[in-house]
């Protein structure tokens, strides 16, 4: 298996041995963070989306029924093609196969999503990733990062680093931030 968590390699194989190999389909905790995102966006009806990473699309589906479109991507093609499949009865929704930065879908989004996602990058990517999609977000659009707070080998930085990177992006507004007993979400929107 490849040391680098950043790689496609790494995560390719992940999902080649798995189905589920976080048990994002079935983890307490993984429903229960899904189930505060989605609280966390209520309330609005989103033209156009975007979600990096993916996976293989449970909080996609969900995240679909809240977007005119919704755009996702992730760094697995295995995890694309569960998405695909998990998620077929969305037109609304393209799953595509492709990392950041350079998969990112040209345009203007009104909802980014960063879930657990951040954490795989190091400080300086990871300001430079956020800074390109808080450029691509409307004015008024949400970015919403989730993250778990625990620690991990695979990971570049904590889960309260990501959100520091990209709360210190000064286009952007805080609107909430919650924090649960693993996990972290912030909301905020662009000036």
């Amino acid at each position: 298996m490849s040391n680098d968590s950043t790689s496609e390699s790494f995560f390719e194989e992940k999902y080649q041995r798995a189905s589920d190999p976080w048990k994002f389909a079935s983890s307490s905790y993984e429903l229960d963070r899904y189930d505060a995102i989605l609280a966390a966006l209520v309330g609005r009806r989103y033209q156009r989306g975007f979600e990096p990473g993916c996976s293989i699309g449970v909080l996609t589906e969900r995240l679909a029924a809240l977007c005119d479109s919704l755009a996702a991507i992730d760094i697995s093609l295995t995890a694309v093609n569960r998405a695909r499949q998990r998620c077929r009865q969305w037109p609304n929704l393209a799953i595509s196969h492709g990392a950041l930065p350079d998969a990112i879908p040209g345009g203007t989004f009104d909802l980014v999503v960063l879930s657990e996602i951040g954490y795989y990058f190091e400080p300086r990517i990871l300001d430079r990733i956020s800074r390109r999609l808080v450029a691509q977000l409307s004015p008024g659009g949400v970015l919403l990062a989730a993250h778990w707070l625990g620690e991990s080998a695979d990971h570049r930085i904590g889960g309260n680093q990501v959100h520091d990177i990209i709360g210190g992006i000064s286009d952007l507004v805080p609107i909430a931030s919650q924090c649960y007993e693993k996990f972290r979400i912030d909301r905020w929107t662009r000036k």
